[in-house]
């Protein structure tokens, strides 16, 4: 059961990289200067030295434009190049640890510059928003000089009788201050609006000015998502942002997430976000969506591949008008991510490394106080725990968090690099993931690398970016929920009278067979148990992926208003996934053989995406602006897949026929059992071809209208018949900036205030082949029948609007707050009505309804040393469905019909039902209890009870809404000196969850519930019958369970994120770099909590199985450490 050595191995390998980047670092801070340039400005002499060193220079901006000679220097010092460079000049310079400064000689002193006594001048630089780090602080006319620290603190020196100090900074208006008499001077700086301006990256990678968007967009920072490290770095999004609801998996780590916003819309259709890397969506891989009842396998997506690293910032757009410009992805909102670039100036390397220890954050609770057997006796031939109490003799105090569970580690290493001059800049990074999960065997590995150049050329109207990355990701035995194949029902189930430390070891020698062979006496139990170790061990699933990733863009500049822009990407993925069953294992899942099953599933996945964009921002005079948008795309979407799967024939005639006998155990395609082998080639191919527009209009700053429009050419309309060949989406916006409209605004009490509305027409895609005949293959031979083809295809189009008001005011609080309701019609599904003459039919009608508000209120302040940031987000949405099917058409007979419930599945008896007035999220339960004509439970004399089956889905019980209600976060980020802290705390409120877990836990009678019903002697019933708890228990928990016991309200609060760290100075390493420790954790305590699983948790991300627990792996909760280089 040896699990370090490749993490060991790993880990070594990358301590050689981590080692061998320090030492290129440090070379480069101390490199000696080689130049040989001929006549040339001083600014171009400057740049030079730049890109070979850490130098900063300050200096007056006219000295660029100082002509330099020929200069040749090799392995010069800073100083001996500066005074070749600047001999003859009257130029002088001075040199603080690696920052120069460059004044103007002056033969007499400047007036007010008299000299005088030596003096020190300190003080604090900051903005609104807080303190200035890098702030230029200079005495005019010298070269005394220095920058702001991390907490904006200066001091200087100088010996000026009476000095005027400048202020100088990217983005802000310069100050000047004379210092006269005072020896401290505290600077609040200006934003010079003609300088910077707050703009946000929207649909297609397209920026624009925050005061002008019509709708909400949530700016995501980096270090939001850095900061405390998920592998997935989806999860990091959770409580940042309004109106978005995100479930981590329980497939653990590197596992698919569940991302909603604004509510779930389609009835078949995924309600999950779109992805949208660069301006490029991300369409490949995201049906995976995880195993349900039976099937315990695990899914990762193909947004996880992503190395957090490597992303500057991410916008997050929640409603329809936001991502309109994406046609029928747009629907569930999108989460922008913009990638690093090379940055101009000298080599910066960064380099983390981050560990974290992970153990089960929600599990059940179990009893320890009865043994195996059932009636209160003794039987070690029960696979049941309703036995004798425990002795001290007996009791082996087996507990699954302790016995069977292990600490996960997860360590993440990762190193990147930026470097460039004015015209090329160079980003590269790479990054390694190694997980060891919480059961044993359970690993994820993931391998980044990534690099990135762009260049400017022709006078800089021309800009080529070009990119590309690898991954390299394999994970082993990821387990979600379900009976098969998961070791959690053999750890939960295990009988307490037992020793666990006996099937520890889970295989034995048989001499007879020459093989080893799984050892659990304890039986399947009906439910296919087994050795949880033996599936760790000997159940093995193993999943391999290759991905590269190409991108370029080409962007001209025709006029200073006027931009052509084109860029393709290019995204392929090879995955291999194997099973392999040794013999043995449980033949329900070895399909009846004694000799073991394989499994080689072989998927390639392309995407091919391309689109061009001509850009106008333009003024007209002062007072009006006009930006506008308008291109096309090509993307093309396939998937194939070779499958060959089957149990190796072991000379049983009843089920194998006369097939040779396989050789057991050797996992080969040509090993496996001839007739009983599933060999299956599958594959899809999608297309879709577009146009869009979009169009901005200002006025003075205050005033702004947007409209959108995109027209979608999809292949899923290609029917031989179709009526329909495109859809078109539309949306329209505005916006006014009311601070702009009062000139007497006293900006210490409001400084920004805007408001804004939007509507917007998108469309959901719908599944493939619905326009066409299609006949599947059943495994032997083709169906005769095919799903109704549908030639008048409409979108699931989602009629949206919102409302909303942001503010800045008190200086220090920021207020964005919006509405929205949106409605989704033509909802495609199955009506599950007879069809004689196809195999299923569908329809497009009905309608749901969300509507509801997301805020965001922020606060930040400095007070000298200390800076608090703190933030709170609100969001809430009600789900209602309007209508399933009023008087529809059955696209078969042509007959009206009416449809008012939909059963869309669910566990055993705990049924999602859609009802007209209903949510997309109602579970009902079709059991209950047998009960007299007084409602009462019935108890017949011998106190035996039964369940009743309710046949009628009208009668069904409801037991409420897996969908919440509302959610909250408040987020808290204090920096005082060298040190920072920070913590989360999320809610969700409202909603219930049901726990199929829980109710086997207490018909096997391993449950504290059982054993407390045992310590009090009964289970009240109708409020003064008593039940023996054994009885109880089989009936209410038996076979599928009775749903309503067993569901809980999936309200929760949770301190969900902590961490504290320190930064040690570069000038404390002798400016080498800056080194920042930290602390971090994550799900370190659930404040409140009532269910017996973490409710935040789902096993898959279709709309129909939240909520549900069916021995689920537990969440995780991880407590770790980083460390992080910055050269």
């Amino acid at each position: 059961m040896n699990n370090n050595h490749a993490f060991q191995s790993s880990k070594f390998l990358r301590t050689l990289l981590v080692l061998f980047f320090m030492a290129v670092s440090v070379q480069w801070t101390f490199a000696q200067l080689n130049l040989n340039v001929s006549r040339t400005t001083l600014g171009t002499v400057i740049e030079q030295i730049k890109s070979q060193s850490k130098y900063q220079f300050f200096y007056d901006d006219k000295l660029a434009t100082v002509t330099v000679e020929n200069v040749k220097v090799k392995n010069a010092s800073i100083e001996d190049a500066l005074n070749a460079i600047l001999k003859g000049k009257d130029i002088s310079f001075k040199v603080e640890d690696n920052i120069v400064y460059l004044s103007e000689k002056s033969a007499a002193p400047q007036e007010g510059n008299q000299q005088g006594k030596e003096r020190t001048i300190t003080g604090v630089v900051s903005d609104d928003m807080g303190p200035l780090i890098g702030v230029n602080v200079l005495v005019k006319g010298t070269t005394d000089g220095c920058i702001t620290d991390i907490d904006g603190n200066f001091t200087l020196t100088t010996t000026v009788a009476n000095p005027v100090i400048q202020f100088s900074y990217v983005g802000y208006k310069p100050q000047e201050v004379a210092a006269k008499g005072q020896n401290a001077i505290n600077v609040m700086m200006q934003t010079d609006s003609q300088l910077i301006e707050e703009v946000v990256v929207t649909a297609l990678g397209i920026k624009r000015a925050e005061k002008a968007l019509s709708y909400n967009v949530q700016q995501v920072n980096a270090d939001a998502i850095t900061s405390n490290k998920d592998a997935n770095f989806v999860n990091s999004l959770s409580g940042k942002v309004a109106g978005v609801n995100i479930n981590a998996s329980s497939s653990g780590v590197g596992g698919v997430s569940k991302v909603v916003m604004r509510g779930t819309k389609s009835i078949m259709q995924s309600s999950n976000a779109l992805y949208v890397i660069d301006g490029v969506p991300i369409f490949s891989g995201r049906a995976n969506a995880g195993g349900t009842e039976f099937d315990s396998q695990g899914a990762s997506e193909p947004i996880a591949d992503i190395n957090p690293e490597d992303i500057e910032s991410m916008s997050v757009l929640t409603g329809a008008a936001a991502a309109a410009l994406y046609g029928s992805e747009a629907a569930n909102g999108a989460v922008i991510i913009t990638t690093k670039k090379g940055k101009e100036g000298k080599v910066s390397i960064t380099v983390s490394s981050n560990t974290e220890f992970s153990s089960p954050f929600v599990m059940p609770q179990f009893q320890n106080r009865y043994g195996t057997g059932m009636g209160g006796v003794q039987n070690f031939a029960s696979t049941t725990s309703w036995g004798a109490p425990l002795t001290a003799v007996n009791n082996y105090g087996y507990d699954p968090k302790s016995d069977y569970f292990q600490t996960g580690i997860i360590g993440t290493e990762s190193i990147s690099l930026s470097t460039g001059t004015e015209k090329n800049q160079t980003y590269a990074s790479a990054a390694a993931v190694n997980s060891r999960g919480i059961v044993p065997n359970n690993k994820y590995n993931r391998y980044n690398f990534t690099v990135r150049n762009t260049t400017t050329f022709l006078d800089d109207k021309m800009t080529l970016d070009v990119g590309a990355s690898y991954v390299l990701q394999n994970d082993q035995n990821m387990t979600n929920q379900g009976t098969y194949n998961n070791p959690l029902v053999g750890a939960y189930l295990y009988p307490r009278g037992n020793d666990w430390a006996d099937i520890e070891m889970y295989e034995r020698y048989d001499p007879a067979r020459k093989i080893y062979t799984q050892y659990w006496p304890v039986g399947d139990a009906g439910m296919t148990m087994q050795n949880p170790y033996w599936i760790n061990y000997r159940n093995m699933r193993q999943n391999k992926k290759d991905r590269y990733m190409l991108n370029a863009g080409l962007t001209y500049k025709i006029l200073d208003w006027l931009t052509v822009a084109g860029r393709v990407r290019l995204d392929n993925s090879n995955n291999d996934y194997t099973e392999k069953f040794y013999a043995t294992t449980n033949q329900q899942l070895t399909e009846q053989s004694n000799r073991g099953l394989y499994g080689i599933t072989k998927t390639l996945d392309k995407q091919l995406y391309a689109d061009f964009l001509v850009s106008i921002n333009k003024y007209f005079g002062e007072n009006l602006s006009f930006s506008a948008n308008v291109g096309g795309s090509f993307s093309d979407v396939r998937s194939d897949a070779m499958q060959v799967r089957g149990p190796i024939a072991d000379g049983n005639a009843s089920v194998f026929g006369n097939e040779p006998v396989g050789l057991t155990n050797f996992f080969a395609v040509q090993n496996l059992s001839a007739g009983k082998t599933k060999r299956m080639q599958t594959g899809w191919r999608e297309q879709t071809q577009s146009i869009f527009a979009s169009a901005e209009l200002g006025y003075k700053n205050t005033y702004y209208l947007t409209l959108t429009g995109r027209n979608d050419w999809p292949s899923q309309l290609a029917g031989p018949k179709s009526t329909v060949k495109s859809f078109f989406y539309p949306s329209v916006g505005g916006s006014i900036v009311l601070s702009e409209l009062m000139p007497n605004l006293n900006k210490d009490y409001l400084s920004f205030i805007k408001i804004r509305g939007s509507w917007a027409s998108v469309g959901s895609a719908f599944s493939r082949y619905l326009a066409n005949p299609r006949y599947t293959w059943n495994n032997t031979q083709w169906s005769i029948l095919t799903q109704y083809p549908m030639y008048n295809l409409k979108p699931e189009r989602t009629n949206s609007w919102e409302l909303g008001l942001n503010m800045r005011f008190l200086r220090n609080f920021e207020l964005d707050i919006t509405y929205y309701n949106a409605k989704t019609m033509n909802q495609t599904f199955n009506p599950q009505l007879p069809v004689n003459e196809y195999s299923a039919m569908y329809i497009q009608t009905g309608a749901v309804r969300n509507s509801g508000i997301e805020l965001s209120l922020n606060y930040k302040n400095t007070w000298k040393n200390f800076t608090w940031d703190t933030g709170v987000t609100f969001s809430t949405n009600k789900n209602k469905i309007l209508e399933l099917a009023d008087n529809a058409i059955n696209p078969v007979t042509g007959e009206k019909f009416s449809l008012s419930i939909l059963d869309m599945g669910g566990l055993g008896d705990a049924r999602f039902l859609l009802k007209e007035g209903g949510s997309m999220g109602d579970l009902y339960s079709r059991r209950d209890m047998k009960r007299d004509s007084n409602g009462n439970i019935y108890i017949d004399q011998e106190g035996a009870l039964a369940t009743d089956v309710i046949t009628n889905p009208d009668n069904y019980i409801k037991l409420g809404s897996v969908l919440p209600k509302a959610n909250l976060a408040w987020r808290n980020n204090f920096v005082w000196k060298n040190f920072n802290a920070g913590f989360l705390i999320s809610a969700r409120l409202g909603g219930v969850v049901f726990s199929r877990t829980q109710a086997m836990l207490d018909y096997f009678g391993v449950s504290e519930k059982s054993a407390d019903a045992r310590d009090l002697g009964y289970v009240a019933v109708n409020g003064n019958d008593y039940v023996n708890p054994e009885s109880w228990y089989n009936i209410v928990a038996g076979g599928t369970s009775v749903p309503q016991y067993y569901t809980y309200s999936a309200t929760n609060v949770r301190l969900q994120e902590v961490s504290l760290g320190y930064t040690i100075p570069r000038k404390w390493l002798n400016d080498v770099c800056d080194i920042k420790v930290s602390l971090v954790g994550r799900n370190l305590w659930m404040i409140y909590n009532k269910a017996p699983f973490d409710p935040e948790s789902v096993a898959s991300t279709d709309n129909f199985y939240q909520g549900i627990d069916y021995f689920m792996m537990p969440a995780l909760r991880n407590i770790g450490f980083s460390l992080s280089f910055k050269f």
